[in-house]
């Protein structure tokens, strides 16, 4: 009987122990964060671990020099792209990849790895690579603590994904493909009794696209609303654009009258914008 209860007495303690650790929660060393950006049509987005410096050398006990490296902390760094997209003048399908980096002092190794589940680079296989390429390092002046991956001068069609850790930043640019699509779906929509003149009138001139044809269809927009600031801002816009200075002034009087009809500040700033450069 004493034998089963010093053996009761062990199984208790140790449940209430398990219990206990299962129940304590403490900060991550390296904390996770997953960044979606939306890129042309579609979406990047990066899952990664964020290891901090911590008084330690970046190049010798983090990151080394001429090493593969997980590009973070913990599991290796993710990238997917629901679309497909040209990294440094490289193409690369739609889908999800490791990434892993070779830092240097004068030069970084960019990798793309098929395989994504995996901790740290331990298992890394180059026969796995899909890609390789190699940028420099740009010196910065502001130290970076905390290792970050970012997303800069993101375009319609282009994007800097930014590595940025310590006195470095790491710049790989992305480009896809968006003109085609834009415009093969503008032509479609166009076909549709319920034609979208607003946003097409707007990819036009923001695109260098016929000038002539994005008057004609920001006119039908702004026809079938003409209370809408926002129409005739853009529609001024394009006025100017084309060189005609009178009418876009018109416009933006109107737009101005508009946006104070319905007590819009923002685009009464804006239609005057244009008055202004209108007048010039």
């Amino acid at each position: 009987m004493k034998k089963i209860l010093v053996l009761l007495t062990a199984a208790l303690l140790t449940m209430f122990s398990e219990s206990s650790f299962a129940q304590l929660k403490m900060p991550q060393a390296s904390s996770s964060q997953t960044i979606i950006q939306e890129f042309g049509l579609g979406k990047v987005t990066v899952k990664y671990s964020r290891p901090n410096i911590k008084g330690r050398s970046v190049e010798k006990d983090l990151a080394p020099f001429g090493e593969v490296w997980r590009t973070g902390a913990n599991d290796a760094t993710v990238i997917s792209f629901t679309d497909a997209v040209s990294i440094e003048g490289n193409a690369v399908p739609a889908g999800e990849y490791a990434i892993f980096t070779i830092p240097g002092k004068d030069e970084w190794t960019i990798i793309l790895n098929k395989e994504t589940k995996q901790w740290g680079s331990y298992q890394y296989k180059q026969s796995e690579d899909v890609l390789r390429f190699k940028v420099k390092p740009i010196k910065i002046s502001e130290k970076t603590e905390t290792f970050s991956i970012q997303f800069s001068n993101v375009m319609t069609s282009s994007a800097n994904l930014d590595l940025v850790w310590d006195n470095f930043k790491v710049s790989i640019k992305m480009t896809t493909d968006v003109d085609a699509k834009v415009m093969a779906s503008i032509e479609e929509a166009m076909k549709m009794d319920k034609k979208p003149y607003y946003p097409a009138a707007v990819y036009y001139f923001e695109n260098g696209k016929n000038l002539k044809k994005a008057l004609e269809w920001i006119s039908m927009a702004e026809a079938a609303d003409p209370k809408a600031p926002w129409f005739k801002y853009q529609k001024a816009r394009i006025q100017l654009k084309s060189g005609d200075k009178i009418g876009a002034a018109e416009t933006a009087k109107a737009g101005i009258e508009a946006a104070k009809a319905v007590n819009n500040v923002e685009y009464i700033r804006l239609n005057q914008n244009i008055l202004t450069e209108a007048s010039r």
